[in-house]
C-alpha cells in the first residue's frame, strides 16, 4: 500500500508542501481541542499523523533498503501519546550486517531522510543502531531500557522489531525486580529535585511528584513484568479495583488536558505551571467569573491541579509498594507478622486483619499511625488498608470528633519521640487529617498566590512542623544550633506543634486569619482536654505567630523602648521560647530563599535582648541613661586596648548625639570611631565595608560632610550595583556631618564574599558622592520573572511613633530598582530628615519603613503637610514606574 503522502515528493516545491501539511495538521488539531474534553484522541491523532508524514519519507529516501531496516517510535511517540510539542523520537534499526560493514550505501540515504525531516521544522530525537548496539546500552543504562519498553514500529522491518523486543525482553537483561528497583531509586531522585513535594506553586506537570512521571512509572514496571499491553489489566492482576483505576485514569486525562493547553498556549514544549500562564489557563478551565476577587480564579485552578496530583501521588505510592512485593520480594516477603489484635506486618508494611476492622473500631483510623510511631520496624501502611481508610473516612464524624478516647489519640500522636511529621504527612495525604480537622480541609491544596509563599497553605504548614521536629533532633542541631538551644527549654513541645498546624489554619475565609485561627485552636485545645494554660498558649501563638518577625524586621530592635514594648506583648520567658522557635520554623517553611543569615541574627538579637528585659522582669526595665553609660563605657575600654588615647576618643565622640551611642552597637561604634579619629578631611567621603558583621550582613558606613541627597546617591548606586539594602541608619553631628549606615546582602541573599567585590563597591560608592551624581550603567538589580504578575498596589501610611520621636512613614509597593533612591529625592524636596529605614522586600513586595521629622527634629503631625509629603512620594513613585 502505498504511503498516504508520497505524491507531495513529485511536486518541486515538496519542503513547502510538507512544511504546509504540518502547519495544517497543527491548526487542525488545535481547532479540535476543548479543555473540558478528553484529548486521548488528539494525542493519538497526531501521533497517526507523524506516522503516515515519516513511512512516506522513509520510503522515497530509502527506497529497496526501506523493508530492510525498521524505523521505530520510541518514548511517548512509542505510546502514541504525541502532544503539540512533544518530542519525535525516533529509532532506525538496523540488520546486523551493518556491523560487518556492508553499508550498501544505506548511511547517504538516511542522511538525506534525516535531513529532509529538519528541513521540515520536525526536529526528530533520533538515534541509528544494531540491535546489540541497543542491547549493549541498555544494560548499561536503564533510562535507554526504559525506552525500549514502549517501542512501537512505524515501517520497515517487522523481524528486527520483533528480534530488538525480544533480545530486550526481561528474560534476557533486566529482569523486572532489578527494574523496578532502578526505577524506584530514579523517582527518589525525582522527587528530591522537587523538595519531596508536587505542592510548589510552578510545578512540572510531567515531571514533579503526582505528576505524569508517577503514571509512566506504573506503566513501565506494571508493563514489562506482566508483559502487558494496557493498565486496565492492573485489575486483572488485583492490584485495584475498577473504581481505582477509574480514577488513575481520571487524573491522568486532567493533566494530559493541562499539558495540551500549556503546549498550546507557550507553543513549545512547556510542561511548567508556572505564573506567566495559570491565569490563561484557570480561564481556559472555566475558573474565572466576574463576581471573583482578584487571583482568585487561580487559586481555584491551581487547588484543582493540586488536588489531582495528590490523588496520583497517592495511588502511586499503593500501586508500587505492591509491585514491591509480587516482583521483588515474593511469596516469602509476604508473610504476615502479628502486630496487634487488628493489624499484622507483611513486608513491613501495617496492614489490617480484615476488611472490617475499621468499622468494628473506628478510633483505629488514629491509631494505625500511632502504631506506626511505636514499630519503628514497619515502613508505612500496605496499599489495601489504605484503601481501606480512604473508605471509612466518613466514620470521622462529629460524634468521632468530640470522642474524648479520639482526642486522647491524636494528642498522643503529637507526643511521641519519633515520627510525628512523618504520620502527619501521611495523615493528609490519605485524608484523615482533613476528615478529623474540618478546618484544615479548607486548606489542602490552597494556593497561596503570592511570590513568598511557594508551597500550598497544608504543604507549607507540614513543613513548619517539619522545621520545629528538626530543632528537638540532636542529629540536626548542627542546622540551627540556637533553635535547638532554645527548644530544651520547651516542656511541652506538642503545643508548639499545634502552633504549627494552626497557624495557617484560617487562610482563604474572610478576615484576619490570625485571629480566626486563634478561635479555632482554642477551641480544639479545650475539646483535646489540654489545660486552661496550655490551650491559651497555643491560642496565643497561632494569634500572634507574625508578631516577632513584624517586630524584627520593622522596628529599631537597638531602641530600648521598642523590646520593652515588645517584652510586654509576649510576657514571659516561656512565650518567649514557643513564639521565637514558631516564627523562625515558619520564615524557613515558606520559601528556603527567604531565610538568610540577616533574619536569623535579627531574631536572635531581638531574642536574647527580650529575654534579658523578661529575665530582669518588666517592672524593672533599663533606663536609657543606663544603656548610654554602658555603651559608652564598653566601647571607650574597647577602643583604650586598640591604643586611642582618652583625648583623641572624646574628641572624635564631641559631636555626636546621645542617640548614636544608642542605635549602634559597641563593635560599630569602635569601628566608626577609629576611622573618623585618623580621617583626613580631604579622603571625603568616607566609605567603609565589613563584609562580616554580627548581623549576618555586610555593613557600609558612610562619613561626610552633610550636603546634597546622600541617602538618594547612596540607594541608587548600591541598588545599581546589585545589592539589598536591609537596614539603614541615618544620623546626623553636631558640627553637620553625616554618618549613614546600611546593612546590605548580595540578591542572591548571600554575603560578599569577594574581595575585588568589596572594593568595588566602595569605589563606586565613593565617586558617587564625590560627583553627586550615579554613574550611569547597568543596574544589576534584577526583579524575577514570577514578580511581573504579582503587581502590589502603592500605599503611604502615616503612623504614630509610640516613643513620640519620629513620624514613622509607611510605604508597601512593588520592588523595584532604585526605589529607596526616588524616596529619597521625595524626602529632599519636602526638608524631611530621615533618621533610620528598615526596608523589608518579600518577594515583589517592599515594605519600607521610614523614621523623619521635621528640620527641627520634631514629629509631622501636621494632615496639610503629611498630605504634601504623601503627594510628593506618590507623583516620584507614579513618575518612575
Amino acid at each position: 500500500m502505498k504511503p498516504l503522502y508520497s505524491e507531495l515528493f513529485d511536486q518541486p516545491d515538496h519542503l513547502q508542501q510538507f512544511k504546509l501539511l504540518l502547519k495544517h495538521n497543527e491548526a487542525e488539531l488545535k481547532q479540535k481541542f476543548d479543555p473540558h474534553q478528553s484529548v486521548s484522541a488528539l494525542i493519538k491523532e497526531r501521533s497517526d499523523f507523524i506516522d503516515n508524514l515519516l513511512s512516506s519519507a522513509w520510503r522515497h529516501f530509502l527506497g529497496i533498503k526501506a523493508a530492510r531496516f525498521a524505523l521505530i517510535a520510541v518514548g511517548g511517540y512509542g505510546r502514541r501519546e504525541l502532544f503539540p510539542y512533544s518530542d519525535i523520537d525516533i529509532l532506525v534499526m538496523l540488520d546486523n550486517g551493518e556491523e560487518d560493514g556492508d553499508d550498501s550505501g544505506y548511511q547517504e540515504d538516511l542522511g538525506n531522510f534525516f535531513t529532509f525531516l529538519w528541513d521540515i521544522s520536525l526536529k526528530p530525537g533520533q538515534s541509528v543502531r544494531t540491535i546489540s548496539e541497543c542491547v549493549a546500552e541498555a544494560i548499561k543504562n536503564q533510562t535507554v531500557m526504559t525506552s525500549l519498553t514502549e517501542i512501537r514500529l512505524i515501517t520497515g522491518n517487522p523481524d528486527l522489531f520483533d528480534e530488538l523486543k525480544e533480545q530486550t525482553s526481561p528474560d534476557h537483561i533486566w529482569p523486572s525486580d532489578l527494574f523496578f528497583q532502578a526505577k524506584m531509586a530514579e523517582q527518589e531522585q525525582r522527587y528530591a529535585k522537587a523538595h519531596n513535594t508536587a505542592y510548589n506553586l510552578e510545578p512540572n506537570v510531567k515531571e514533579g511528584p503526582g505528576g505524569l512521571r508517577d503514571m509512566q512509572v506504573i506503566a513501565w514496571v506494571f508493563k514489562r513484568h506482566y508483559h502487558s499491553s494496557t493498565l486496565k489489566e492492573l485489575i486483572k492482576y488485583n492490584f485495584m479495583p475498577e473504581s481505582e483505576y477509574n480514577e488513575l485514569i481520571a487524573a491522568r486525562e486532567v493533566l494530559w488536558r493541562i499539558r495540551y493547553a500549556l503546549h498550546l498556549l507557550t507553543q513549545r514544549g512547556e510542561d511548567r505551571l508556572i505564573f506567566d500562564y495559570q491565569r490563561d489557563l484557570a480561564q481556559q478551565f472555566g475558573f474565572s467569573g466576574a463576581d471573583q476577587q482578584y487571583n482568585q480564579d487561580v487559586e481555584r485552578f491551581m487547588q484543582f491541579y493540586f488536588k489531582t496530583v495528590q490523588g496520583l501521588e497517592r495511588l502511586n505510592e499503593m500501586l508500587l509498594q505492591l509491585f514491591n512485593e509480587r516482583f521483588v520480594c515474593g511469596e516469602t516477603g509476604c508473610r504476615p507478622t502479628d502486630i496487634s489484635e487488628d493489624f499484622v506486618a507483611i513486608n513491613g508494611y501495617l496492614e489490617a486483619v480484615d476488611e472490617d476492622v475499621f468499622t468494628r473500631n473506628p478510633l483505629l483510623l488514629l491509631k494505625i499511625f500511632l502504631i506506626l510511631q511505636q514499630n519503628t520496624s514497619l515502613s508505612g501502611i500496605r496499599a489495601t488498608t489504605i484503601r481501606l481508610i480512604r473508605k471509612n473516612l466518613h466514620l470521622m464524624d462529629d460524634a468521632f470528633r468530640t470522642d474524648k478516647a479520639a482526642n486522647q489519640l491524636f494528642i498522643e500522636l503529637l507526643r511521641q519521640p519519633r515520627g510525628i511529621t512523618t504520620q502527619l504527612k501521611r495523615m493528609n495525604r490519605y485524608g484523615v487529617l482533613a476528615a478529623y480537622l474540618p478546618s484544615f480541609a479548607n486548606i489542602v491544596a490552597r494556593m497561596q498566590y503570592d511570590l513568598f509563599h511557594i508551597y500550598t497553605v497544608d504543604e507549607h504548614t507540614l513543613f513548619v512542623i517539619r522545621n520545629l521536629r528538626r530543632f528537638s533532633i540532636e542529629a540536626h542541631c548542627n542546622e540551627m544550633p540556637f533553635c535547638h538551644k532554645v527548644f530544651l527549654q520547651i516542656q511541652k513541645p506538642e503545643l508548639l506543634y499545634l502552633g504549627g498546624l494552626f497557624h495557617d489554619i484560617a487562610k482563604g475565609r474572610n478576615g484576619d486569619h490570625s485571629t480566626i485561627g486563634e478561635d479555632i485552636a482554642y477551641q480544639f485545645c479545650l475539646q483535646h482536654g489540654l489545660s486552661n494554660h496550655d490551650s491559651k498558649l497555643t491560642a496565643w501563638l497561632v494569634r500572634n505567630h507574625l508578631m516577632m518577625s513584624m517586630t524584627a524586621q520593622r522596628k529599631d530592635i537597638s531602641d530600648i523602648d521598642v523590646i520593652h514594648e515588645f517584652a510586654q506583648l509576649v510576657g514571659s520567658i516561656e512565650y518567649l521560647n514557643y513564639l521565637y522557635l514558631l516564627t523562625v520554623a515558619d520564615i524557613r517553611a515558606t520559601n528556603p530563599e527567604l531565610w538568610n543569615s540577616w533574619k536569623d541574627v535579627l531574631l536572635k538579637e531581638l531574642y536574647n535582648k527580650t529575654h534579658s528585659v523578661l529575665h530582669k522582669g518588666l517592672q524593672n526595665p533599663v533606663t536609657l541613661a543606663e544603656r548610654l553609660a554602658e555603651n559608652k563605657a564598653e566601647a571607650k575600654d574597647e577602643l583604650r586596648q586598640l591604643g586611642l588615647c582618652e583625648s583623641v576618643i572624646d574628641k572624635t565622640w564631641h559631636n555626636l548625639s546621645d542617640d548614636y551611642f544608642l542605635r549602634y552597637a559597641t563593635d560599630e561604634i569602635v569601628w566608626h570611631t577609629r576611622a573618623i579619629a585618623y580621617a583626613d578631611p580631604a579622603d571625603l567621603p568616607m566609605v567603609l565595608l565589613e563584609p562580616h558583621t554580627q548581623r549576618g550582613s555586610a555593613e557600609i558606613f558612610v562619613y561626610t560632610e552633610n550636603c546634597g541627597p546622600i541617602f538618594s546617591l547612596c540607594t541608587a548606586t548600591l541598588d545599581q550595583l546589585g545589592l539589598t539594602i536591609l537596614d539603614a541608619r541615618i544620623m546626623t553631628t553636631l558640627n553637620d556631618y553625616t554618618l549613614n549606615s546600611f546593612q546590605v546582602l548580595e540578591q542572591s541573599g548571600e554575603p560578599i564574599q569577594d574581595h575585588y567585590r568589596e572594593e568595588h563597591i566602595r569605589t563606586a560608592l565613593q565617586t558617587s558622592l564625590r560627583k553627586q551624581e550615579v554613574k550611569k550603567h547597568k543596574n544589576l538589580h534584577r526583579q524575577s520573572r514570577q514578580a511581573r504578575h504579582f503587581p502590589i498596589p502603592t500605599r503611604i501610611q502615616f503612623l504614630d511613633d509610640p516613643l513620640g520621636r519620629h513620624t514613622v512613614i509607611e510605604l508597601v509597593t512593588t520592588d523595584r530598582a532604585g526605589l529607596l533612591s526616588q524616596i529619597g529625592q521625595a524626602f529632599i524636596k519636602q526638608h524631611i530628615n530621615l533618621h533610620s529605614a528598615k526596608i523589608t522586600t518579600i518577594g515583589s513586595r517592599a515594605e519600607d519603613l521610614f523614621y523623619v521629622t521635621d528640620p527641627q527634629n520634631q514629629p509631622i503631625t501636621d494632615p496639610v503637610r503629611q498630605q504634601h509629603i504623601y503627594n510628593e512620594m506618590a507623583a516620584m513613585l507614579e513618575a518612575e514606574h
